[in-house]
Order: structure tokens, then sequence, then C-alpha cells
């Protein structure tokens, strides 16, 4: 299995070589189009490899996927947190109720057939 493991990472790795090879022509990323950039004086812009930018909005588009999964499950987080709380306190309550003798013989005769 754990071959496996190691020959799809490999895979993986090389064909993301593979796409960072072909796309090697750098792109300039603007925070506004140009014209409205050049109107308003702002000409935000950055020139990074096309690989980079693809690269870079996979990972934001995973992390938004994550932490929109984590903020979807915090409901069953909270109930299951909440019913570990009540087990643990049911638990206790039944020891207590174990450790204490019973005083009434018929009681006794029932917890401790013969």
């Amino acid at each position: 299995m754990t071959f496996l493991r190691y020959l799809f990472l490999g895979v993986l790795a090389f064909a993301l070589l593979i796409v960072a090879l072909a796309n090697r022509a750098p792109v300039t990323l603007r925070l506004l189009p140009e014209d409205l950039g050049s109107f308003l004086g702002v000409g935000i812009g950055v020139t990074l490899p096309l690989f980079v930018v693809i690269f870079l909005f996979i990972a934001i588009g995973l992390l938004i996927g994550f932490v929109w999964e984590w903020l979807r499950e915090h409901k069953h987080r909270a109930d299951a947190r909440r019913e570990r709380a009540q087990k643990e306190r049911l638990e206790k309550e039944l020891e207590k109720s174990r450790a204490k003798a019973p005083e009434d013989d018929v009681l006794a005769l029932l917890d401790n057939p013969r």
C-alpha cells in the first residue's frame, strides 16, 4: 500500500512539473482592468509565471473548501461534544449508584443471584 502511495505521489509530481514547464510564460495580474486602473490612478499589478498563478489559485480554492467544510460541520462537532459530556456525566452517576451498597435484601438478591 505504501508503494502505491509513493507511486501516486510521483505521478502527481511529474504531472505538476509538466504543467509548470508548459506554462512558464509570464502573465500580469491586475487588481482592476488597465483602463479603469489608469483612470482611477491605481495601477496595482504583479507579473508571475502562469503556472504559479494556476497553483496559487488551486491552493486558495482548496483552502476555501476546507474552511467551508469545517464551518458546515460545526453543528455535528457541537452535538458530539454535548453527547460526550452527557455520557461522562451519566457514567459518573452510574458509578456513584453502584458504589452504594444495596440496603434492601430483595435488591441484594436481584444484584447477586445464586
